[in-house]
């Protein structure tokens, strides 16, 4: 940790609260991250001095926009960040917050508020989003007279409820009685161009309603910028190395699970348990191939961004197929039987689920241009993994917990998940993987050592709480440990048993209970494990402890937070409203955590 006296920084003009604030900001930053700040605070002492005075002295609105963000893979997170830099440079003054920071009630108190939020699963909310979302359905915050707003939804509409939160919050704020001051816009996966436009049309119509008071500028903000600040990140990742790729799994096991260590050095990156690394990788050149011929393609064709093959590989989805691909395909085919399966939307959603874009294409053969296969394919997305490790421990390393996807197909061949077999089979010994930190401030350790905390993790899910063991040993973390962990089989799938059976022996991990679901005749779950502790279970939520679940968002999740919600009414005497409502309050207060995909 840096002491002050060793700063560089002349903190005498500060008061005795500002050098405490200053301190407290400076002492969580790293050697490249305290040379940035240092360069940025001398920049403005030499040369921003006037700007910065300027900056004070411009009119600005009276009014406030607030920009409420729920993201679950950090792309609504980043649309915001971008819009609020849009309001800055219009000189509005600008609030970023998510969502599960927000207190619900403070909407009456707001004058401008822009709305970003993601759509995952069957139409629901992000996690971050789901309190804030489930009062203003609910009607528990009131009439919003006055207010005036904006909704952006992302989504992907491969799937049937298309920006389906997006656009209930734009419905739960007009019918709370607030103003849309601009049209609501739902956003595919290539939202980037259009999210850009739409966020300077709303700043403008915003600025256009705002009044005119006095600004204020000042040191803290501009620390404030600097802190965290990375020259890495999505679109300018990190290229690291791989340094480990292990099968965790056992060699009868229905299931190929990779422990995978990426070192880091060098790059500046830093993460906290609960953080997510994004992997961008190139996709399989046989598959490539595949496409390629299936289209009447030789690859060498050219395109803007060199030739079509390097596109193919590189920049463009194979492997998730996509609504608009199966409809875009029809009307250049006119093969009558994919125009009757395209004009069936239960039948394109159950492709969707079952099959990549080779699969199509090898159904239903078609001559492509370049241009036409390139107009059909959606640009590639980074994949992002729930990190496995605490950097506390292994410092300029990250860990991941990788679950290769691999499904086989009618016809014998077998598919793959495109990162995770990237990962697993094409990404050599020391080979450069372009990576980045998403970081998760909603999926976070209690900031008290002493809280105890309950992990729920089947599968792959194991992943963040490992790093929250290696954290909390490191720290040495006073609270106790509950670890829920299920898989198939013991013999086989027991993720991470030595380091497991490591922490009960020295009583770091309090207790752990384990359901090996094929074990036995009658399957059991971790769900079926939080039932029969729970008496136990409800001790520790009243005890103060914080709940954690990470993993499949589908059936796992929703499967445990119903078992949650039966032990909180059957110990805790509730009724299930008040159940419900008990739960809620542990989302509040941040006690009730998910890392759900």
């Amino acid at each position: 940790m840096m002491q002050l006296k060793d700063s560089p920084i002349n903190l005498s003009p500060l008061s005795a609260e500002q050098q405490r604030q200053l301190s407290q900001a400076l002492s969580t930053l790293n050697t490249q991250q305290l040379a940035w700040v240092s360069g940025y605070l001398y920049g403005l002492s030499q040369n921003g001095q006037q700007s910065v005075a300027a900056s004070a002295a411009v009119a600005a609105p009276s009014g406030s926009l607030t920009i409420l963000y729920g993201s679950q893979t950090g792309n609504a997170k980043g649309v915001a960040s971008a819009i609020k830099a849009q309001a800055e440079a219009s000189g509005l003054p600008v609030t970023l917050t998510s969502m599960a920071d927000y207190k619900p009630k403070q909407l009456k108190k707001e004058s401008h508020l822009l709305v970003v939020v993601s759509t995952y699963g069957e139409g629901e909310p992000p996690e971050s989003a789901v309190d804030l979302f489930e009062q203003l359905k609910k009607g528990k915050i009131g009439k919003l007279d006055g207010l005036k707003f904006a909704v952006l939804g992302l989504g992907d509409s491969s799937y049937e409820f298309f920006c389906q939160t997006g656009k209930d919050f734009d419905n739960f704020l007009a019918s709370a009685g607030a103003e849309r001051i601009y049209e609501l816009a739902s956003l595919d996966v290539d939202y980037q161009d259009a999210a850009k436009a739409w966020g300077e049309q709303a700043v403008s119509a915003i600025a256009a309603t705002l009044t005119t008071g006095a600004a204020s500028s000042s040191v803290a903000n501009a620390v404030q910028q600097a802190v965290g600040y990375s020259q890495y990140s999505k679109e300018n990742p990190f290229a690291a190395h791989l340094s480990v790729n292990q099968k965790i799994t056992g060699r009868d096991s229905t299931k190929d699970i990779r422990h995978i260590e990426i070192n880091l050095a060098d790059s500046g990156l830093i993460y906290q348990p609960g953080d997510s690394l994004g992997v961008w990788f190139d996709n399989d050149a046989e598959l490539v191939g595949e496409v390629l011929a299936l289209a009447g393609l030789s690859g060498d064709e050219a395109t803007a961004h060199g030739s079509l093959r390097g596109v193919l590989s590189r920049e463009l989805e194979l492997t998730r197929l996509h609504g608009g691909f199966i409809t875009g395909l029809a009307n250049l085919s006119g093969n009558a039987a994919l125009k009757d399966l395209a004009g069936d939307k239960a039948q394109v959603n159950a492709l969707v689920a079952s099959a990549q874009v080779v699969d199509v294409l090898k159904r239903f053969p078609t001559a492509l241009t370049a241009e036409q296969l390139i107009g059909l394919l959606r640009p590639l997305t980074p994949r992002l993994y729930s990190i496995a490790s605490a950097q506390s421990e292994v410092e300029e390393e990250v860990h991941l917990t990788v679950g290769v996807v691999r499904y086989p197909q009618e016809d014998g061949t077998v598919r793959s998940g495109a990162a995770s077999s990237y990962l697993a089979d094409r990404l050599i010994e020391d080979g450069e993987v372009r990576v980045f930190v998403e970081h998760n401030d909603n999926f976070r350790l209690p900031a008290n050592p002493d809280t105890p905390v309950i992990m729920v993790g089947p599968g792959t899910g194991i992943a963040p709480f490992r790093a929250f063991m290696q954290e909390r040993e490191v720290q040495g973390a006073e609270g106790k440990n509950w670890l829920f962990f299920g898989n198939p089989h013991f013999t086989q799938d027991f993720l991470y048993q030595v380091e497991w059976q490591r922490y009960v022996k020295s009583g770091l991990l309090s207790k752990i209970s384990l359901a090996f679901s094929r074990d036995q005749a009658n399957k059991i779950y971790v769900q079926d494990r939080l039932r029969e502790a729970g008496q136990e279970l409800y001790q520790w939520l009243e005890a103060g402890a914080h709940f954690y679940v990470c993993g499949d968002a589908n059936k796992m999740a929703k499967d445990v937070q119903e078992a949650l919600l039966e032990v909180i009414a059957e110990h805790g005497h509730k009724s299930r409203e008040e159940a419900e409502e008990y739960l809620s309050e542990l989302r509040r207060a941040k006690r009730y955590q998910r890392d759900v995909y």
